[in-house]
């Protein structure tokens, strides 16, 4: 495995921690969760730190008849953010917004994705559109992922907020 694909394995699963993992422990009054992506992965010139506050949502798993995993959908209010220019100490926060996430598990090994409402995107230089990129969308964004974690967006409509940009001024 190269260091490109362990660095976005480690990405996806942290940005997934956004909208799964502080959820599925419901607990609101946790301690925050602090993940920093390295500069020219979530933003071209400078490391990014995202704190994960407060979540509340509930998680459903759905199985086929034979008992595959062929969804999970997640839908609550999602967890307040604040992501800081680890370079010039800028911060960007959000409050604690609705959100829902689709997944579904695809016969040929992909998953496509829905999220509806607040939610942050992080692309990579190896996504399509190719990043490195972090937008705030409040809306909807529907994407695939491959099976070497490479994500394509199909559609994004709503608000978009650029948040390296929002970061370097």
């Amino acid at each position: 495995m190269t260091q490109s694909t362990r660095t976005r394995i480690t990405s996806v699963v942290a940005v997934t921690a956004i909208s799964l993992m502080c959820g599925a422990t419901q607990a609101a009054a946790a301690d925050p969760v602090v993940i920093d992506i390295p500069a020219g992965v979530a933003c071209a010139d400078f490391s990014v730190r995202v704190t994960i506050e407060g979540e509340q949502l509930v998680t459903r798993e759905f199985v086929d008849r034979n008992g595959n995993l062929v969804r999970i959908l997640a839908a609550g209010t999602g967890p307040a953010l604040t992501l800081t220019n680890l370079t010039s100490g800028a911060t960007f926060t959000t409050k604690s917004n609705g959100s829902v996430t689709r997944t579904v598990f695809n016969p040929d090994g992909t998953q496509t994705v829905t999220i509806i409402g607040h939610n942050l995107l992080i692309l990579f230089p190896s996504d399509v559109p190719a990043g490195p990129s972090t937008t705030l969308y409040a809306g909807r964004v529907a994407f695939t992922i491959d099976a070497n974690a490479v994500f394509t967006v199909l559609q994004a409509s709503g608000q978009a907020t650029d948040i390296c940009a929002a970061l370097s001024e």
